[in-house]
């Protein structure tokens, strides 16, 4: 039951007291909000936030709502971001420059890049979210992050109400991190980001999943940037689940990364482990492997959830809380530690 009463429309844009959640999260948690605004252009948001309705309330942000954990209702404003709009915003003789408005889909913000003859983003397709979103994250998969191919980022300062442009540096970006999701979260809003799409297109195929799915269509040998994004999407159908079909926020832990020391001595006891060696002489591993391996695939707690396919994958299979998901979440990330001594991080953000 709903700590707030449901009420009327307060303007076109506003939404009353009990604003219902549910599918603007991908988890499909039924909370609700205090307040929702529909923010369509910069505009918008500056009067959102300065509205007096707003005052001394909590701002939420949702895109997608793909990487978020809604544990309860949310006494607070939640701004709801529905910004539109893509464009080559210039070129040079090395590089396309493509700007796309936060509220844009992603996945359909990336096979519009490849149908308007721009390539880069192909191993990112099928990524759940908004563009707005991605640089929060820095959204990664098969051999890409997004950082390498954002030029900058334009955002609204909540504290001014003022535009800010940051530079690629600027956003600080991490594995599945970035300035966005750590000291700027709930100051700024991202509205637009620019992508520099190198006109030197070379694959980017290395994936033991990509290369798999590319050699049944005859296409190993210098694939094209169509048949990249169409592996991608292919090798994302067979493991995750869908969203709009079972409730999930994609992968929920991030693949841990440790020194080498730890890594070999982890090794010694389980030589079977999966990883990845980093530049930087870490080692990355992999994190649903190790989920596996402690039993957990296809495991449920109440309606929460271990994805079949995908151990790193939590799923509400129906009627799940957030508080149901962060129990599971839990539960694994204590049997890993004990068995592994590493401990996971999730991605999603939760409250």
């Amino acid at each position: 039951m709903s700590q707030f009463q449901t009420s009327v429309d307060l303007s076109p844009t506003w939404f009353a007291a009990g604003y219902p959640l549910r599918a603007h999260n991908t988890f499909g948690f039924d909370v609700r909000a205090r307040y929702a605004c529909r923010v369509e252009n910069e505009a918008d948001l500056v009067a959102a936030v300065r509205d007096p309705r707003a005052r001394g309330l909590r701002t939420l942000v949702l895109g997608g709502g793909s990487n978020v954990v809604l544990t309860r209702d949310f006494d607070g404003l939640v701004l709801l971001v529905a910004l539109c709009g893509k464009r080559l915003a210039r070129e040079d003789r090395h590089a396309w420059y493509v700007e796309a408005a936060a509220g844009e889909n992603w996945h359909e913000f990336v096979a519009w890049t490849l149908e308007a003859g721009m390539p880069g983003l192909e191993n990112l397709a099928l990524i759940p979210g908004t563009v707005g979103a991605a640089p929060i994250q820095n959204i990664g998969a098969y051999g890409l992050e997004m950082a390498e191919r954002c030029d900058s980022v334009r955002a609204i300062d909540l504290d001014t109400g003022t535009p800010v442009e940051f530079d690629a540096a600027a956003c600080r970006f991490g594995y599945r991190d970035s300035f966005f999701k750590r000291e700027g979260r709930d100051r700024f809003v991202i509205t637009s980001v620019t992508f520099r799409l190198p006109k030197l297109w070379q694959a980017n195929a290395g994936y033991a999943d990509l290369a798999r799915e590319l050699a049944r269509h005859d296409a190993v040998e210098a694939p094209q940037a169509r048949a990249v994004f169409d592996a991608v999407v292919a090798v994302r159908r067979a493991k995750l689940p869908d969203p709009l079909q079972l409730g999930n926020a994609g992968s929920f832990f991030k693949n841990p990364v440790i020194g080498a020391p730890q890594f070999d001595a982890l090794a010694a006891r389980e030589p079977q482990i999966v990883s990845y060696p980093q530049a930087d002489g870490r080692v990355k591993l992999a994190a649903g492997w190790m989920i596996d391996r402690c039993g957990w695939k296809g495991r449920a707690l109440r309606a929460a959830a271990v994805h079949e396919r995908q151990a790193l994958v939590l799923v509400n299979r129906g009627g799940a809380t957030g508080a149901d998901i962060l129990e599971l979440a839990q539960a694994i990330q204590r049997d890993v530690l004990a068995r592994f001594g590493v401990a996971l991080e999730q991605e999603p953000v939760c409250l």
